[in-house]
């Protein structure tokens, strides 16, 4: 049988590791589900297209292939406009697919017919119409932007007719290698300035991550005894129970008010793959590169302005910290205990001894759920503190939305990696008005039989807002709502359900989760004013 061009893509998808593709069909891509199985991706039936996106992103977070989402025409791929855009800011990979109406049809044949890619063009890294005499090419294209530099959504618009079409394959690119910084001036002076470096701090970022540099950030910091400073997507790239591990930054004030003293403090800033549309408003310039020594390896320009460096280096971060070290000679760094002395400070501005609240919930799920649990968190209140609180020993054991930070992306989050890493524990951590935006997907977690435990913090407002809106003396309005029966939601799609107020009920509903042979939603029942004087 010849090959279609829906297969055509489908077999280069299925080529650069790609197992599953996450949608809801309509009739305009049937054409694409069938050619995305019989390539051997198994494409998962969601209930939002936006949620299928997230879910995809998960995927992308355990195997490391591009993330498969599929909408059918018009209001279908439209729902996951809010996942693009996510994608596009937090640098997920991402192939989008969208079925569309044969372009001569378009001219008299109005209903559901608007232009994807013009919706989808300022979201996208790139974004196309399918061919069959480019199908192959087309296909190679948009993996390839998708995957390098700092990576993110690419859209293909795939006409009906198109996708029946028959196509060849064609040649195949060939991937890019990391580029390594050239031998010169600069990379001379870089090395000086490390070498001369007292007090030299790192602060890394997703592109370390996404560029899979821990093993060469942990050399270099060791080595060279400069203590790191994470974005909260790079937490774990240094173990956190490291001693020169600092956490998180990003979002907590009373986390800057300790970490960017003792940044600016330093003689040395080595920012490595550090991407700064994690960061809240006050990282906006914190140091002046014409006063103090600052080194930037990124995968792309600054275009940004959120900072400013010394030296530069658009390249690789494994491959420029290799570079940088050869010739250096280790030496004594920060003599003086300051590096113990704030991360002592840390402890306390963050402690784990309440009775019960937000922060005592954190630490009983830490505490009880196994070293490698994957875990994922929504946006609010309980991100920040959980971004701060949330002890991680690798890279990705903490995924969330922190350049766009989106509400609802906590479960499929979650969902998306307990499919694709089945043997392992995944918690998410949602507050209940964004678990409330995505409830439906219990019914795709019971239908694909997953095991995830979903954490929400009930406490019946939307508590970040809420708390912005008493700081700044405003009258209480629209971000309190209703009490609801979160357990019995849970119990009512086929998973197990718990209410818990305490920290021993917690730890019982977390053991009965983990020996459950479906998903568990644990409501966890905290104050209103919870988080007040805790971020």
């Amino acid at each position: 049988m010849p090959l279609r061009a829906a297969d055509v893509l489908a077999q280069r998808l299925y080529d650069a590791g790609c197992r599953h593709a996450f949608g809801m069909p309509g009739g305009e891509v049937l054409t694409i589900v069938d050619a995305l199985e019989k390539a051997g991706i198994r494409f998962i039936l969601c209930k939002h297209e936006n949620a299928a996106g997230f879910m995809a992103e998960g995927a992308w977070h355990r195997t490391g292939a591009p993330g498969i989402l599929v909408g059918t025409v018009g209001p279908g791929i439209l729902n996951a406009v809010n996942f693009v855009a996510n994608a596009e800011q937090d640098r997920v990979p991402v192939i989008v697919l969208s079925g569309c109406v044969d372009a001569d049809e378009a001219q008299t044949y109005t209903h559901q017919v608007l232009d994807h890619r013009a919706v989808f063009d300022p979201i996208t890294k790139a974004t196309f119409t399918l061919s069959a005499g480019a199908a192959g090419v087309i296909a190679d294209k948009a993996l390839g932007i998708a995957t390098e530099g700092r990576p993110g959504p690419v859209h293909i618009d795939v006409p009906i007719s198109v996708a029946d079409a028959p196509a060849q394959p064609g040649p195949r690119r060939v991937p890019t290698s990391p580029a390594a910084p050239a031998e010169g001036p600069d990379l001379n002076r870089a090395r000086a300035i490390i070498a001369e470096a007292q007090r030299p701090v790192m602060v890394v970022g997703l592109d370390a991550v996404n560029e899979g540099a821990a093993a060469a950030v942990q050399r270099f910091a060791e080595k060279h005894g400069l203590p790191v400073v994470t974005t909260y997507k790079a937490k774990g790239i240094l173990p956190e129970g490291h001693a020169l591990s600092l956490g998180g930054a990003g979002l907590s004030p009373k986390a800057d008010a300790l970490l960017l003293p003792f940044l600016q403090s330093s003689d040395l800033i080595l920012c490595v793959g550090y991407d700064p549309i994690e960061m809240r408003v006050g990282w906006r310039d914190i140091w002046d590169a014409r006063q103090q020594n600052v080194i930037d390896i990124t995968a792309a320009p600054n275009h940004h302005y959120m900072h400013q460096a010394t030296l530069s280096f658009v390249t690789g971060c494994a491959e420029t910290l290799t570079a940088l070290d050869a010739g250096l000679t280790p030496h004594e760094t920060w003599t003086s205990g300051e590096v113990e002395v704030l991360k002592s400070a840390l402890a306390e501005a963050f402690p784990i001894d309440d009775v019960w609240g937000p922060a005592a919930v954190m630490d009983e799920c830490r505490d009880v759920l196994p070293v490698g649990t994957l875990a994922s968190a929504d946006s609010g209140a309980h991100r920040i503190l959980l971004s701060q609180m949330w002890r991680c020993d690798a890279p990705r054991e903490l995924v969330q939305s922190s350049g766009l930070c989106t509400m609802g992306c906590a479960v499929p989050l979650a969902m998306g990696q307990s499919l694709t890493a089945p043997n392992s524990t995944v918690v998410s951590f949602s507050g209940d008005a964004g678990f409330l935006m995505v409830a439906g997907e219990l019914a795709t977690a019971k239908e694909l039989g997953l095991k995830t435990i979903f954490v929400v913090f009930v406490d019946a407002s939307l508590a970040l807002i809420e708390l912005k809106q008493r700081q700044r003396q405003m009258a209480n309005n629209g971000v309190d709502f209703g009490s609801h029966d979160f357990a019995a939601i849970g119990r009512a799609f086929g998973g197990a359900g718990h209410t818990v107020t305490s920290r021993a009920e917690l730890r019982t509903a977390l053991a009965a989760a983990q020996e459950a042979d479906t998903f568990t939603v644990i409501a966890a029942v905290i104050d209103k004013g919870a988080y007040d004087g805790r971020i």
